[in-house]
């Protein structure tokens, strides 16, 4: 039975990938189909990401009432329903439209299946299962760009998508029997822990620094994911089909960096798989910034991709044991909103920079949110007095 959830999860963190990377991929198409502007990605990021602070703020309270399962099952299903929207729609207002419902399923999904396997699983399970996350995401921008490439329209790209997630929903209400009720926290005297509330949790030591880390890490790689076709496009003329299919180079270099860092973990800890990651990203980052043609690009965005991998599991997996089992579903919870945070703000206002300069600014862009993010990381392990 234990081994029959496991799959199920790792399902289900297939379905959290798929569509994660489809706008990026297909907007250089859909911004010709709907004559719209170039920033107006942004809009409809910033929308989803709203709505997954929402739900992901909610999860603990939510995920103790109806448990880990429901939760993920509700939330894909909800997810199903806003491409199916995407795959209908002809206009930006549509879209923006069912941009709500996607954001408001990604956040609760996400805290809960995170926790879940933090408490229960090990550390290279966790990079493994968010190799899943990394296979649907490549998946996605591969489908898309197989779709145009053969004369079919964006819209064609999203209808696929939306079935698949439909096919899981399905499968997700057919294990429900095989997840464990959840067990409510409780504390050191006995009773039952009630939820923190944010100014609670804000003023545990290393909060605030995981809160931000978690911040930087999804602008990045938010950032990198969305206008990776866009930069090909403008910058290096590659045809939007092509680049759509290119963009996913970086979501394969996740998906393969998580994979090996599963074995990873067998040999270093979580803090230095972290560590690690960072100084992948800096030298593709280094690699981008160089004036030496397409091809290299196309490999630092592989290297992000693949320097990203360990870092986003790695802290997942580290915070029950950096915060206590107790508060990891509101810890994670809020790490959730924070990274979604993250990706509301930061990749649309580089979409907006770009606007009024160039997509030249992208891997600038992103080089300083890293070093954001790695010295906000630093500075929790030295308040936690967790060694590096």
């Amino acid at each position: 039975m234990v081994t029959l959830l496991l799959i199920v999860i790792y399902l289900a963190f297939i379905s959290l990938g798929l569509p994660d990377s489809l706008l990026g991929s297909a907007w250089p198409s859909m911004v010709r189909d709907l004559n719209t502007q170039l920033s107006y990605a942004g809009i409809l990021s910033a929308t989803i990401s709203l709505g997954t602070i929402i739900s992901a703020l909610l999860s603990d309270r939510l995920t103790r009432r109806l448990g880990a399962g429901r939760i993920t099952a509700i939330s894909v299903a909800m997810t199903a329903l806003a491409l199916w929207g995407y795959s209908v729609s002809h206009s930006f207002l549509m879209l923006w439209l069912f941009a709500i419902p996607y954001g408001l399923g990604a956040g609760s999904i996400d805290a809960a299946l995170n926790n879940y396997v933090a408490l229960h699983y090990s550390s290279r399970h966790m990079s493994w299962l968010h190799c899943m996350w990394g296979i649907g995401a490549s998946v996605g921008p591969v489908i898309m760009g197989r779709v145009l490439t053969g004369g079919g329209t964006w819209n064609h790209g999203y209808r696929i998508i939306s079935l698949i997630q439909i096919a899981l929903t399905l499968i997700l209400l057919l294990s429900l029997p095989l997840w464990a009720r959840p067990v409510a926290p409780t504390d050191a005297d006995g009773t039952p822990a009630k939820a923190l509330t944010i100014p609670e949790i804000l003023r545990i030591p290393g909060a605030k620094q995981i809160l931000f880390a978690f911040f930087c890490y999804c602008a990045l790689e938010a950032t990198a994911g969305l206008w990776a076709a866009s930069y090909l496009v403008r910058i290096w003329n590659v045809g939007a089909a092509e680049a759509a299919s290119y963009a996913s180079m970086f979501y394969i270099g996740i998906t393969a960096g998580r994979f090996l860092n599963g074995f990873l973990t067998m040999r270093f800890n979580d803090s230095q798989l972290i560590r690690l990651g960072y100084a992948i990203q800096a030298a593709a980052l280094l690699l981008i910034l160089l004036p030496l043609g397409k091809t290299p690009a196309i490999i630092g965005l592989i290297l992000i991709g693949l320097g990203c991998a360990p870092v986003y599991p790695c802290i997942i997996h580290s915070t029950p044991d950096l915060f206590g089992a107790e508060h990891s579903q509101a810890i994670i919870g809020v790490q959730m909103a924070s990274a979604y945070i993250g990706i509301l703000i930061m990749p649309p206002l580089f979409g907006v920079l770009a606007n009024a300069t160039s997509l030249r600014l992208y891997p600038w862009y992103m080089a300083i949110i890293l070093i954001a993010e790695a010295a906000s990381y630093m500075h929790l392990l030295k308040v936690r007095k967790t060694p590096a």
